[in-house]
């Protein structure tokens, strides 16, 4: 079963939307919410199918559009380039807390399944950073978080194009896949350094609250690989899963296609992980 769900901000020109994923005569089962990646979105490439694989794994499955991604009301395309523009980390917390809140809450469809005891974060690049950062700032709200080719900063983005917005204001940035310049402004920046701190990851990993595994391609860019084994060396009590010759999207393309042996291992690692710590709280 699946159902559309919105949130609006009250007085902002600001929507999350997204659908909840549960499977067939569900009972008490645990929840997973899936955050999305830098220029992605819910129904980007693998989410989908995904989603449907961890459903028929016995979780309920909740995936979302990040408000200022950029993705309009077609849910397809980047029509809303003026919020991807002003696209921060501290809007997308604000968002993953407003979806959690709602499921807490039981504002949700479907809540009556759930158990709301047994909830996972998974996150795709950025939006593994988001879940990694969210998980720590609330350590009480998330049982397990799982990421796959995680941001291990929160200032992931090239020095020319800091550089370019400390001193212009605003940058440009190419979409490979759709060919759009998607605007970036120099408040994305200046929240991270706001947020120095809160949204310190390397430096805070050891903190991490509950069971934590990475899943990392090893044919992703070197940041991201070298990331990862700082994070897992900082918190040595998480899970570090290599997944041979495949890169960021482990072979996965928009429009989708199949799913790759790659994409199959990541989510098969993934239920494996999920089940062993949130399916003993069901």
């Amino acid at each position: 079963m699946k159902k559309a769900f919105e949130i609006k901000y009250s007085g902002q020109d600001r929507t999350i939307r997204g659908d909840v994923h549960i499977p067939t005569e569900a009972e008490h089962v645990p929840v997973l919410v899936l955050c999305h990646g830098f220029k992605g979105f819910k129904d980007w490439g693998f989410f989908p199918s995904l989603a449907d694989q961890l459903k028929l794994a016995g979780f309920a499955v909740i995936t979302f559009n990040f408000s200022m991604n950029g993705v309009g009301a077609d849910l397809e395309h980047f029509t809303e380039l003026d919020k991807f523009s002003m696209l921060t980390f501290s809007s997308e917390q604000e968002d993953l807390h407003r979806v959690l809140q709602a499921l807490k809450n039981s504002e949700l469809p479907f809540t009556s399944h759930m158990n709301l005891n047994a909830i996972g974060l998974m996150g795709h690049s950025r939006g593994g950073g988001n879940s990694l950062i969210y998980t720590l700032n609330h350590p009480t709200m998330i049982q397990a978080v799982t990421v796959w080719n995680s941001i291990s900063q929160a200032k992931f983005f090239s020095n020319a194009l800091i550089e370019e917005l400390n001193r212009n204001g605003e940058a440009y940035i190419e979409n490979a896949r759709t060919n759009q310049k998607m605007p970036m402004k120099k408040e994305i920046i200046e929240d991270i350094e706001k947020n120095q701190d809160a949204f310190s990851i390397l430096a805070r990993i050891h903190q991490f609250p509950c069971p934590l595994q990475f899943i990392q391609a090893d044919q992703d860019v070197l940041q991201l690989r070298e990331g990862v084994s700082q994070l897992h060396q900082k918190c040595p009590s998480s899970i570090l899963h290599w997944i041979e010759e495949t890169g960021h999207t482990f072979g996965a393309t928009h429009p989708f296609k199949e799913i790759t042996k790659p994409l199959a291992e990541a989510i098969h690692e993934t239920i494996n992980f999920f089940q062993s710590h949130l399916t003993s709280s069901s």
